[in-house]
């Protein structure tokens, strides 16, 4: 039995040797194994790197080359005028690409209209595109791009060379576009433009920003019946009467953001015809008052988020809130900047909007200690909180340690008042929850740390925040050696353990 035994060893031992040798064979006559795995399981892998690791695996060998680029769905480029010359083989490679960014410095010479057509003509499942500082493609050339591009049903355009006609031409011939984003277009300031048209009607998402004449777009929001979403952003001219003619004609429209608009209440009306609305920024309009609110909230009863910045015009108040109370009651987000609220608005609408799980409130003389405990008792599902330059203060903390059972995470921001010690006293009584604070004397926001169990000992921990002078920076360093120099000194003062007498022995 003794020599059966030894004889499977014997033989086992033998067959990982003669293993041992062929793997060290296949090493010096330099055989790959990667290529017992397929193509298809090689390009997944790949695709579960980052873009660095994955172009320094595409550098391996010609086949890890190869099947990276027939796996790659993504690509940006530096769409400067030589990349011209290296298209055609790029995109050989890259044959398979969806996604697709040209972005060109402004002080550069970007490419022109014979590369977007290549990159028309040569990327046919090209579906998003995103360009960015290309002012050397004209209407031309976007015309030309439009007819021969693949199924395209996204593009983002900013600061580029072409115009009005580029747009049309790209609206009526991509029939499958739903996403557009339009961005300081240079053509659009040239001469005198032509309007730009609802093309194939079939858009959804629509982001115009920084154009000086955006009402050109009237005829393609208009005509947008398909409408979903639509971001104004920084655009010059009155867009009281042109939001009048045009929500008549969304009625799908569920996501609104107006930021820095010419706006009054007599655009918030127009906004009230959309029913279907569910979400609504309304960002730095100082025109708009408690009407156009009022307004928005009988009219919008499906809002389930609600930006309003007053821009320190104080117009918007109690009144509008308390209409918003009345009528909003699925609200699960809303955000006040610069609106003086009270008691009077803040209590029905903490009682009425039992969904509310986000809550912000910035910027207001009004809201202090009673303020905030109301919001606190009644607000049952809130789980994120956030208050910025208010009259909180460590007394008005206390009521956290029992209110608000859903409660994850609270920021203070600028609010004077509040204190490290009330912080760490919440912390004591809440441990889950998350704590951060910024007194207004930082320049930078605290993440406190979790309290340690009874007894426990936390290593001291400095972080240095950002943002800081060389000053302070240098007074930080200071501080962080501390325990360095500290131990330093005291091994130098301490007897020696080498076993030699010191001079204070003798």
């Amino acid at each position: 039995m003794g020599q059966s035994t030894s004889s499977v060893a014997c033989a086992r031992s033998k067959q990982e040797e003669a293993g041992h040798q062929e793997l060290d064979q296949n090493k010096m006559q330099g055989k790959d194994f990667s290529f017992q795995v397929p193509d298809e399981c090689l390009s997944c892998i790949f695709q579960k790197l980052s873009s660095v690791d994955r172009k320094t695996c595409s550098l391996v060998c010609k086949r890890w080359h190869w099947v990276e680029g027939q796996g790659r769905q993504r690509l940006s480029l530096f769409a400067q005028e030589n990349l011209l010359s290296a298209l055609p083989k790029l995109l050989l490679r890259f044959e398979h690409v969806t996604k697709l960014a040209l972005k060109c410095d402004k002080k550069l010479i970007s490419i022109d209209d014979e590369a977007l057509f290549i990159i028309g003509r040569d990327c046919r499942q090209l579906k998003k595109l995103k360009l960015k500082g290309c002012k050397q493609l004209t209407d031309d050339g976007m015309e030309i791009f439009a007819r021969v591009c693949g199924p395209l049903n996204k593009i983002s355009c900013g600061s580029c060379g072409f115009g009005a006609r580029g747009l049309n031409s790209i609206l009526q011939h991509c029939v499958n576009l739903e996403d557009l984003t339009v961005k300081r277009l240079k053509g659009l300031y040239e001469g005198p433009s032509e309007l730009i048209g609802p093309g194939s009607g079939k858009i959804r998402r629509l982001c115009l920003k920084e154009l000086f004449n955006a009402q050109l777009f009237g005829p393609l929001l208009a005509g947008s019946k398909h409408l979903h979403t639509l971001m104004l952003s920084k655009n010059s001219g009155n867009w009281d009467k042109l939001l009048d003619i045009i929500t008549e004609h969304l009625p799908e429209l569920v996501e609104l953001h107006m930021e820095k608009l010419q706006l009054s209440d007599r655009g918030l009306q127009a906004v009230a015809r959309c029913k279907n609305l569910e979400v609504l920024y309304v960002v730095k309009a100082p025109e708009c008052t408690n009407v156009g609110l009022s307004a928005v909230a009988t009219g919008c009863r499906k809002l389930r988020k609600l930006h309003v910045d007053g821009w320190k015009a104080s117009r918007v108040g109690d009144e509008g809130l308390l209409s918003v109370a009345r009528a909003c009651n699925d609200l699960q987000e809303l955000v006040l900047i610069g609106l003086n609220a009270t008691m009077t608005s803040l209590s029905p609408l903490a009682a009425s909007c039992l969904g509310l799980e986000r809550l912000a409130l910035c910027n207001s003389e009004t809201f202090g200690d009673p303020e905030f405990s109301c919001i606190i008792t009644k607000c049952q599902s809130l789980k994120k909180l956030c208050i910025k330059s208010c009259p909180i203060s460590d007394q008005g903390m206390e009521v956290l340690a029992t209110g608000c059972p859903n409660l994850v995470k609270i920021k203070i921001k600028k609010c004077r008042g509040v204190t490290p010690a009330s912080i760490d006293w919440l912390q004591n009584n809440r441990e889950s929850l998350v704590v951060t604070l910024d007194n207004g004397i930082a320049s930078t926001t605290t993440d406190l740390p979790r309290p340690l169990p009874p007894g426990a000992n936390r290593a001291p921990r400095i972080s240095a925040p950002q943002n800081r002078s060389p000053l302070a920076k240098a007074r930080l360093a200071i501080v962080a050696g501390g325990s360095f120099v500290a131990c330093t000194f005291l091994r130098w003062s301490s007897p020696s353990t080498s076993g030699s007498s010191s001079p204070a022995g003798a």
